[in-house]
């Protein structure tokens, strides 16, 4: 399955899920991540959400992030954006996607100071030079046709000693062409994890939820193909994870 076969089909999928969740049921759109060493207090309202929050937790807990100008491209519904604005403290947080159902979603949702929303392409962003201290990835760059023109706007609205915070999967026989991405416009990976046991035992505990939303929202026609998006137990995505055919990974990256 090529890159653009796979960005469509998302498309796809995130344009169906805005449509349907009136309720603002679905905040966030990640595998999640489950570590017994994180322990994250978390509010009644966050809890059901706890895995996926956990994943944008260890990538945000990774620099220091209070007062500091940060971006998230590829924001979704913008649940870990406001997340990561109220429990890190930068000093502003904007967020950015493709979708405009989804940042007007945003726009009209969330209410917290310094933090916003913006329409945008992660491979041709409206943003000026050197703006940001931070940018953060989670889970989107998989939908990208155009990966290197990706990581030159990464590199492009970075300050100098800015950080990229990325988090994503790949097929098993593509990691090491998205290292040599990586180390590549002025970008220097710091920090390099696979966490695929992670996002798996995140899964496994998110199992019955996940299948509760499908249900839910889903037409019973569709039901297979949207419980192998939402990555539940005998899926075909939850297969690729198991057998190491999905590799998923975190990387803290330096522009210097």
């Amino acid at each position: 399955m090529k890159l653009n076969f796979r960005e469509s089909l998302f498309r796809i999928w995130y344009w169906y899920v805005n449509k349907v969740d009136k309720n603002a049921e679905i905040l966030f759109m990640n595998y999640g991540y489950a570590d017994n060493n994180q322990d994250i207090p978390l509010d009644e309202q966050n809890n059901p959400n706890r895995y996926s929050i956990q994943l944008y937790h260890h990538l945000a807990s990774a620099i220091d992030i209070k007062d500091k100008d940060i971006v998230e491209i590829g924001c979704g519904r913008g649940g870990g954006l406001s997340y990561i604005n109220k429990t890190f403290s930068p000093v502003s947080a904007k967020g950015i996607d493709l979708d405009k159902h989804a940042v007007s979603f945003c726009k009209n949702y969330y209410k917290q100071d310094g933090l916003s929303f913006l329409h945008g392409d992660a491979q041709n962003l409206s943003l000026e030079n050197s703006t940001y201290d931070v940018v953060i990835n989670v889970e989107s760059s998989h939908r990208y046709s155009d990966m290197s023109s990706f990581l030159g706007e990464v590199s492009r609205i970075l300050r100098r000693d800015g950080y990229f915070l990325f988090t994503d999967f790949r097929y098993d026989y593509e990691i090491e062409d998205l290292k040599k991405e990586l180390e590549s416009n002025g970008l220097t990976v710091l920090k390099e994890r696979f966490i695929t046991q992670e996002v798996v035992t995140a899964l496994e505990l998110d199992d019955e939820r996940r299948r509760k939303f499908v249900k839910k929202l889903v037409p019973k026609l569709i039901h297979k193909i949207a419980l192998d998006f939402a990555g539940t137990i005998g899926s075909k995505t939850y297969n690729y994870f198991i057998s190491k055919k999905y590799i998923y990974f975190s990387y803290v990256i330096k522009k210097l």
